[in-house]
């Protein structure tokens, strides 16, 4: 049936969650490494992240959490699926990390331009959108 990987019970939460990743690292290689939304483009293999004519320089998470925004263009994503998919933890609502990761994505991403990618929505997470 196409099948070309299979796990055995018992296992390991962990592993289970490593193989989808490569199946789905898989699936996404048949796109397209770029990743465009308005003037911002992030291409996912050379790892560089332009805006307009600008080059933006990312740590491995700022660069991780772009492209998880961008994947999910114009969909809330809470703190949790954030934390979850960037930082492979269960989150703690005490802590503020991914706050701060992405003001720093906003510093890098939309200062110096008129048109906000970045948009908060309180109480629930962000989105990454056109205006």
């Amino acid at each position: 049936m196409g099948a070309d990987d299979y796990i055995t019970k018992p296992f390991a939460f962990a592993e289970l969650i490593a193989r989808v990743r490569s199946i789905l690292r898989r699936a996404s290689s048949e796109k397209s490494n770029i990743i465009k939304i308005a003037d911002l483009e992030l291409d996912t293999v050379k790892h560089i992240v332009k805006r307009g004519d600008r080059i933006i320089e990312l740590t491995a998470r700022e660069f991780a959490l772009l492209e998880y925004l961008m994947r999910n263009k114009g969909r809330v994503l809470t703190r949790t699926m954030i934390a979850e998919h960037i930082w492979d933890y269960h989150f703690d609502t005490g802590s503020n990390i991914i706050d701060v990761y992405v003001r720093r994505l906003r510093k890098k991403v939309d200062e110096g331009f008129s048109k906000k990618l970045i948009h908060t929505v309180r109480g629930v997470g962000y989105v990454i959108k056109e205006g």
